[in-house]
């Protein structure tokens, strides 16, 4: 057979093709979700007698660092710290060794600053230990953190941290802490490796990451008593936290010039106007309806300088009759250009309000606009019912009952008997807690580090009430505790009573 130059061209292309497909990966596969291994480290983890000035981890895999300064942490830390780098498979991390401590226990932490270089797997957990004395460090303090203003654990950038118990309170915002441990989620903590010595302990909402109270939004929580890991006749360690009333980072006004505005030498022609509107509108289907719990606000685009409610007139329909009803309105003293309108609300309503010519003025002597508005209100079924039962230990005016929604505070106020019955609550989750009034200021006091001041205690109630519309819900404050039975397929247990309007 006799191949052509056409044959010939033929096999060329045939024998590129199949070498590239022999070079070429095929696509897809598992992704690797397995973390970086450590297969060395140089010197030996847990050696005694020695100043490590080096430590070398040794990796399978290439490996990236991130966030160290954030996630790895010295115990106790040192001055300078360690200087963390990686290069291909390995992690070096450099110590200046004239700073440790003779016959001191020192861990390093790596939280989750090593990394695969690929797929970001974490190699979490890990801690590398040496001592320069003849012996490691081994005792623990165990505590919790909750936040002093609800009760409740509070977690995010809370640290605990340690200072020798020589220390004054001033150094919490002087230097850094000899141990710090993080705050997990439930609010526990735990130090490890700490020697039998006397120590101050602080809690501390660490915004800007110095170890060091800085006050204004940051928060600390203290005991008034020094701690000693190993007392096991030491009282448990609870802290809250608090934000402090900031009395110096209050600014001066007094020499601030006031800002003017820019003159122009052209006249304007426009006119002055007095405008405003109401929060509640027909013609606005999210202004349709109003609430029969709160007054009507009407709000201008300037200040005013007097109101005459003789002509502001509301009235409802009565089975197509037209009745006036009382209104009274006031100005806000707080907000100059809001004028505030009360009355007595019928639940599912069409209401009419007119205001007349010259109802309102300006501080020009500028008359507001006459207008009409049509809405119609709430019908009780919008809202939810709570019945709220407390114990009887908490049956005195030291106790305050404070009641939220997840927008404001619905109720607040002392307890002077053990059902509180709310109604007319909107839709929506709430919480409810305790606050124990020791100075009788009818409200939460909070704290003073340097004056050994605790704020009040604040009990929380454990669960959150979903409350929906039309629903009344029966809630105790603190549940009962029930006997333990064998689980009975055919029964079900409810945290709180539903009844359905």
């Amino acid at each position: 057979m006799k191949f052509s130059p056409i044959h010939y061209c033929l096999l060329i292309i045939i024998c590129l093709c199949t070498g590239c497909a022999n070079i070429t990966a095929p696509p897809g596969g598992k992704k690797d979700k397995i973390p970086p291994k450590l297969v060395s480290v140089d010197p030996a983890d847990s050696i005694l007698n020695t100043k490590v000035k080096k430590i070398v981890l040794h990796f399978d895999e290439y490996i990236v660092i991130s966030d160290v300064t954030k996630e790895v942490q010295i115990s106790p830390i040192l001055t300078i710290q360690p200087n963390v780098t990686s290069k291909y498979k390995t992690v070096t991390i450099k110590l200046a060794d004239s700073l440790l401590e003779d016959n001191t226990t020192y861990r390093i932490s790596f939280g989750k600053a090593i990394k695969d270089l690929h797929e970001n797997n974490i190699f979490a957990n890990y801690f590398y230990m040496f001592s320069t004395g003849a012996y490691f460090d081994s005792l623990e303090l165990h505590g919790k953190v909750t936040n002093a203003g609800t009760g409740l654990p509070d977690t995010g950038s809370v640290v605990a941290v340690l200072y020798s118990a020589s220390k004054l309170d001033s150094a919490v915002v002087r230097e850094k802490p000899k141990y710090i441990t993080p705050v997990q989620a439930d609010g526990t903590f735990v130090f490890k490796g700490l020697p039998d010595k006397k120590f101050r302990i602080y809690a501390l909402k660490d915004y800007n990451g110095n170890l060091i109270y800085d006050g204004g939004d940051e928060r600390i929580g203290f005991t008034e008593n020094v701690v000693r890991p190993g007392d096991t006749a030491m009282p448990p360690i609870n802290l809250r936290i608090f934000k402090e009333i900031d009395t110096l980072s209050k600014k001066d006004t007094s020499l601030v010039k006031p800002i003017l505005p820019a003159l122009s030498s052209k006249k304007s022609d426009a006119k002055p106007s007095l405008s405003y509107f109401v929060n509640a509108d027909t013609s606005n289907p999210g202004k349709r309806t109003v609430e029969i719990t709160k007054p009507l606000e009407v709000t201008f685009s300037r200040p005013l300088a007097s109101i005459l409610d003789t002509k502001i007139t509301l009235a409802y329909d009565s089975s197509g009759t037209e009745i006036k009803t009382t209104v009274t309105a006031i100005q806000d003293t707080a907000r100059k250009k809001v004028i505030i309108l009360n009355t007595y609300w019928r639940e599912n309503t069409l209401y009419t309000l007119r205001m007349l010519k010259g109802f309102a003025k300006d501080t020009g002597g500028l008359e507001a606009m006459p207008s009409r508005y049509i809405f119609r209100t709430k019908r009780e079924d919008d809202y939810g019912k709570l019945e709220i039962h407390l114990p009887t230990k908490y049956w005195a005016k030291k106790f305050l009952l404070m009641v939220n929604n997840e927008k404001d505070t619905v109720y607040y106020k002392p307890v002077t008997d053990t059902l509180v019955y709310l109604t007319k609550l909107q839709p929506g989750k709430y919480s409810m807690r305790i606050v124990i009034d020791e100075n009788g200021d009818l409200k939460w006091t909070t704290g003073d580090l340097f004056h050994k001041v605790q704020p009040e205690i604040v009990v929380p109630h454990e669960n959150v009430i979903n409350l929906k519309p039309g629903w009344e819900i029966v809630e105790d404050f603190e549940q009962p505790v029930k006997p333990v039975k064998p689980a009975n397929p055919k029964t079900r247990a409810s945290a709180a009573e539903i009844k359905p309007k």
